[in-house]
């Protein structure tokens, strides 16, 4: 982990002494997915290796819930819409959870870092700015107005209109822009000028007057010391926000702007575009975490770069994580991603055996934990039971929710509570019986290659091609046409029924 270090080296040269405050932050507008999980874990993985160096390090993620609500998300009422332009803080919730509209949609976030073991101390902007934290911010802006002015269209290159305003007004409620006419600091008020163009005053002491976000950023900056910042690669652009903030930061801030940690987004395997919150594309991050265990999650986020694009398969790309995860474990413990993939997880939950054959097994034992596990006993995976046992019941959890929740149709499969004998021709009941008996009369603990080799011969002595072999073969079992490995199916199946079965009985 390349990145990791030099982000920590960098991050101790700029700061040989004292405590390093990493940031996080976003709007609770919607609810959070996993793309925004990313920003969180990358941050935490920073101040563990602070740690890990000696330094004390802390994570704060800043809850920009004094922001207004600018659009209805697909899973909010369309009654909302009277609410637009309200503070996020100062909305009903939509539901139950939370007193506000930022608290309703903050919630799932930081249910899903807890899951996840984040050491993640979460701040609210609404509670700085009614709190008098802004203060001095504010009024340096204000002051310096022109000069906040010139370095936002010099550095982004863009003129601002006559009716550029550096802060946002609470009128009746509602967060408005207002043109900017002068600062009180002895009476803590500002003079602005209302959409009639009369002069009004308000107080900014208690959070009725915010700087305008691009301001608020560098402001926050300042007056909470943030030593790195990661943020998605949109901010990073020439002219973008950093770029504006950094200036600001020196300029009116007069202080040094935090290092800069830039991460890209997060798709949906084959689409092209972000996940977004207000669209309903993205994964709720709060039931990532109850279908992919915390270390999974962390791991997917962490197994490259920041500065690499990340595409999510929630149908088949779980089993290759997890796989790929227990590949490291049992071959390469001491890997730096494995390791700090772990840190913070209290319990383990990947075993060593084969996400797919823990799929399989848990489907074929309908859903026994116990008798998964006694199925796994008579595969080649019986020697790691031993000390498999309670992660692997932990694991099966998860794919308990995948399966309900992720897994693609040609993976699950339940056994057919009783077979319809007269959905079967001649051909295959001859077949299907000859199979049973030949099953009848092996050992008991004969395995998937027998089994296997067993169904050949059919095509070997009947001429039956692979679709005659197995078509009936699956819908005597699962009712389908397909499934998991016939060979090793069969013989994890208790014999008297898989015999029964085959001769239709069942």
């Amino acid at each position: 982990m390349k990145w990791l270090s030099k982000v920590v080296d960098e991050t101790i040269a700029r700061k040989p002494e004292g405590e390093i405050l990493v940031e996080s932050g976003g709007s609770p507008s919607g609810t959070h997915h996993l793309g925004h999980l990313r920003e969180l874990v990358i941050s935490d993985t920073i101040v563990r290796e602070l740690r890990r160096r000696g330094r004390d390090a802390r994570h704060i993620y800043y809850v920009d819930d004094l922001d207004a609500l600018r659009k209805i998300p697909v899973n909010v009422p369309a009654d909302f819409e009277k609410y637009l332009g309200q503070s996020l803080a100062d909305i009903p919730a939509p539901g139950e959870r939370g007193k506000s509209y930022g608290d309703y949609f903050l919630q799932g976030l930081v249910n899903a870092a807890q899951t996840l073991g984040l050491d993640v101390e979460f701040i609210r902007s609404s509670e700085k700015y009614r709190s008098g934290f802004f203060i001095d911010a504010v009024e340096r802006a204000l002051e310096q107005a022109d000069k906040v002015r010139n370095i936002l269209e010099t550095v982004s290159g863009h003129k601002l209109g006559e009716d550029w305003s550096p802060i946002q007004i609470n009128e009746e409620s509602y967060l408005k822009k207002r043109r900017f006419l002068s600062i009180d600091k002895q009476a803590k008020t500002v003079a602005y000028e209302d959409k009639d163009g009369k002069t009004k005053s308000i107080n900014y002491a208690k959070g009725d007057v915010k700087l305008d976000w691009r301001i608020d950023w560098p402001a926050r900056w300042w007056l909470l010391s943030v030593d790195v910042e990661p943020f998605g690669r949109d901010h990073a652009s020439a002219g973008g926000s950093y770029e504006t903030g950094s200036a600001l930061c020196r300029q009116v801030f007069d202080s040094e702007p935090p290092l800069p940690v830039p991460y890209d987004f997060v798709n949906l395997a084959g689409d092209t575009k972000k996940m977004s919150a207000s669209k309903g594309t993205g994964l709720d991050a709060e039931n990532v975490v109850e279908v992919m265990p915390p270390e999974i999650v962390r791991f997917f986020m962490l197994r490259f770069p920041p500065a690499k694009r990340l595409y999510f398969d929630p149908q088949n790309g779980v089993s290759q994580l997890i796989d790929e995860f227990a590949e490291l474990m049992l071959n390469k413990p001491e890997n730096k991603t494995l390791l700090v993939s772990r840190e913070g997880v209290k319990t383990p939950v990947i075993s060593s055996i084969p996400f797919s054959l823990l799929a399989e097994s848990y489907q074929a034992a309908l859903k026994d934990p116990d008798k998964t596990i006694e199925i796994i006993s008579r595969t080649e995976y019986a020697d790691k039971l031993e000390t498999n046992k309670q992660i692997i019941k932990a694991e099966l959890t998860y794919i308990d929710e995948w399966l309900k929740r992720w897994a693609p149709e040609d993976a699950k499969f339940e056994l057919v509570q009783k077979v319809n004998a007269k959905s079967f021709n001649e051909t295959e009941k001859n077949y299907l019986a000859r199979l049973a008996d030949k099953i009848s009369k092996v050992p008991a603990n004969a395995d998937g290659e027998w089994f296997h080799k067993a169904i050949y011969e059919f095509n070997e002595s009947d001429g039956l091609t692979p679709q005659q072999l197995f078509g009936p073969l699956y819908r005597a079992l699962i009712g389908k046409n397909s499934g998991p490995r016939a060979g090793w199916f069969l013989s994890i199946l208790p014999r008297e029924d898989l015999i029964k079965r085959l001769r239709l009985e069942s």
